[in-house]
């Protein structure tokens, strides 16, 4: 895809969302969902904000991973959009969690698990790994599995 073809596709993503804003259904979250995903600024302008991805970034991307970022930023929108209708439970998870712990959005309580038994081994103090770090993880670990 070329950069005018991916902006095109981006903006008519930010319309869907402000469609979908407009409309009152989400009405709880403050910010576009858009905005921590994506950035259009040309690499000359200010960037007040670091997006997850970027035009260049995209343009480089298979059609498959391309479709794959779209489906991770539906899923945050759909999540804010149902965010408080959703009781909290072992079926769903801490997104920003699951991104510390550098897991798909859409990641099991199987996955939550073995990348804590990876970074347990890591970072466990009695392996030589950082104290502070594995307190971290620990915290992580709770908040999506016990919490």
């Amino acid at each position: 895809m070329d950069i005018a073809e991916v902006k095109r596709k981006l903006r008519n993503l930010k319309r869907l969302e402000c469609a979908l804003r407009n409309s009152g259904q989400l009405k709880n979250c403050p910010v576009l969902v858009w905005d921590s995903f994506f950035d259009l600024t040309e690499k000359g302008g200010q960037k007040a904000k670091k997006a997850r991805y970027e035009p260049g970034e995209l343009c480089a991307m298979s059609r498959e991973e391309f479709r794959a970022v779209i489906d991770e930023y539906w899923a945050f929108v759909y999540g804010e959009l149902f965010k408080e209708d959703i009781i909290q439970g072992r079926l769903f998870y801490d997104r920003d969690a699951l991104i510390q712990l550098g897991l798909p959005f859409d990641a099991d309580e199987t996955a939550v698990k073995k990348r804590f038994r990876e970074l347990a081994k890591i970072y466990h103090p009695d392996v030589g790994g950082d104290a502070v770090k594995f307190i971290e993880l620990m915290t992580l670990y709770r908040r999506l599995i016990v919490g």
